[in-house]
């Protein structure tokens, strides 16, 4: 697709590092967590492109990665040109990412729209983004705000992000949108509880700005990045990034940036976290079992499998997370399943398959 007809030109950025230890041991380095069919019987980062190619043209989408998943990508990606992928040389976090990537487009596109995508979150249906992305970039090119896509929540969640709705900035047909009132993070039950009946909103993660007015506000108020982009004017990458201190781009700009708005998504979205997600993610059974692979249950239900390394029999066993693939088998309770990475971080380095917990841009893993 070529994009929009007429308006600013849309360049789009996907954050695809890490490994996604709470995928293990279907992720693991050699097979990160994008490259699972989580949410579709597609790879996460191949369902993330198509929907990228549906708002930009292919040599505006740029995949911001660490080397060792480049070649993984290359093989699931091959509509996508080599020069698509962007490599970080070491995590430093959205904030530092997403300004190198914003200095690369200013240089050609100033006034382009970038919009970030992360690789793992699932969208339904994908024609309700694509139709909103090109106006919600039309918006913050007219207002020349950061804008964050938000999502109606149907429940308290309390691993989500939320945000405050401020003053009204456009309430049309397909298009609501307001100053960002207040980010609040990750809250507890009763919390979340309050949120979701004063009319709060999920923060999804997905963004749109200029890539000029996101380097000004970066400048404003980042001093964790903003001196280093000297660096990225001599084109010094390499010591950017040893230099940048870690940090989230919400909490480098968009949580002390004036210039914030928030979008309404139209669409169902989740952020696949966890084995306990894919029960969001995928239809279950009548018992509420979801499966993948070889699975037979027999009084069972409500459980989550992941077979991959022959069948697995459930029997009178009730919301459990099963995953057999790799010669290795685990079974924990699925309300652990937020937990995973403590589960994995005491478990021996013959069975981790390599170092977790070194995310790439974006990711926490």
């Amino acid at each position: 697709m070529g994009g929009m007809a007429e308006g600013p030109s849309l360049h789009v950025l996907i954050l695809a590092g890490g490994v996604g230890t709470r995928f293990w041991p279907a992720s693991t380095p050699a097979r990160p967590k994008q490259l699972l069919a989580l949410g579709s019987e597609r790879p996460l980062i191949v369902d993330t492109v198509e929907r990228a190619l549906k708002v930009a043209d292919r040599d505006r989408i740029r995949i911001l990665t660490g080397a060792h998943l480049v070649y993984p990508f290359q093989a699931a990606l091959p509509q996508l040109p080599d020069t698509a992928y962007w490599v970080e040389p070491r995590a430093r976090g959205t904030g530092p990412v997403l300004a190198w990537a914003a200095h690369q487009v200013a240089a050609q596109d100033p006034d382009g729209i970038l919009i970030s995508l992360h690789a793992d979150h699932l969208i339904d249906p994908d024609e309700a983004l694509s139709a909103l992305l090109p106006r919600a970039a039309a918006l913050a090119a007219d207002e020349d705000l950061l804008l964050t896509l938000a999502v109606p929540p149907d429940r308290p969640e309390t691993g989500y992000g939320w945000i405050r709705p401020g003053e009204p900035i456009r309430d049309e047909a397909g298009l609501r949108a307001w100053r960002v009132g207040a980010f609040v993070e990750k809250p507890d039950l009763p919390t979340a509880q309050r949120y979701l009946q004063e009319g709060y909103l999920w923060n999804s993660g997905i963004f749109l700005w200029s890539a000029r007015r996101f380097l000004e506000e970066v400048h404003l108020h980042a001093p964790e990045i903003a001196p280093h982009l000297a660096h990225l004017d001599r084109g010094d990458v390499e010591t950017y990034f040893q230099e940048v201190s870690p940090i989230s781009v919400d909490e480098a700009v968009l949580e002390r940036s004036g210039r914030v708005g928030t979008v309404e998504a139209t669409f169902r979205w989740d952020d696949v976290g966890s084995w306990a997600s894919l029960s969001r993610a995928r239809s279950g059974d009548e018992e509420g079992n979801v499966t993948v692979g070889e699975t037979h249950a027999v009084q069972a239900g409500g459980n989550v499998v992941w077979a991959e390394d022959g069948p697995v029999v459930l029997f009178g066993v009730d919301d459990l997370v099963v995953v057999r693939t790799g010669g290795i088998t685990v079974v924990a309770r699925k309300d652990r399943s937020p937990d995973w990475k403590e589960l994995v971080a005491r478990l021996p380095e013959r069975l981790r398959e390599g170092e977790f917990g070194s995310p790439g841009p974006g990711e926490d893993a």
